[in-house]
This record gives structure tokens, C-alpha cells and sequence, in this order.
């Protein structure tokens, strides 16, 4: 882990975040005191969006009919 002063972070801040892109910690002092650590990403899960994963469908359609087909006689039938 590098420890070093806010003055020293913003001369070396490129370097620092070098360090941290290799997996080190770079933790800021403030009149001695830690303020700040940068730290390394976590890798995130690699998952699809959301509109790409697969869903159960809400209604079985009848063998030959289209989904377009249903809704016509739906809205054909009901009680609007």
C-alpha cells in the first residue's frame, strides 16, 4: 500500500493511478490524517442486459396463431 500526502498525490497522480490499475492501494493523508484510499476495481459479473436474458411468456399461444392475431380477436371480443 502507498500512504502519501494530498500534495504528494496531485504531483504523482498518474503514477498513483497506475499503481492502482496494477491492484495496489493508494491511501491520502490530509495533515496526516487518511482521507481518501483508492482502491482496484472489483471485477463485475458479466451478465446480458436485462432485454437480452430469456423470460417465461405470459400466455401459451395455440399452435398456428401469432401473437398479433390473439390481440385482434382480444380486443375484438372485449368489453371496452
Amino acid at each position: 500500500m502507498q500512504v502519501l500526502s494530498l500534495s504528494e498525490f496531485r504531483a504523482h497522480a498518474s503514477e498513483m493511478l497506475d499503481l492502482v490499475e496494477k491492484g495496489e492501494t493508494v491511501r491520502i493523508l490530509r495533515h496526516g490524517k487518511p482521507v481518501a484510499e483508492l482502491v482496484p476495481l472489483r471485477p463485475e459479473a458479466v451478465e446480458p442486459p436485462s432485454y437480452l436474458q430469456p423470460f417465461e411468456p405470459v400466455m401459451a399461444l395455440p399452435e398456428g396463431y401469432s401473437a398479433v392475431r390473439t390481440l385482434i380477436e382480444e380486443r375484438q371480443n372485449g368489453s371496452w
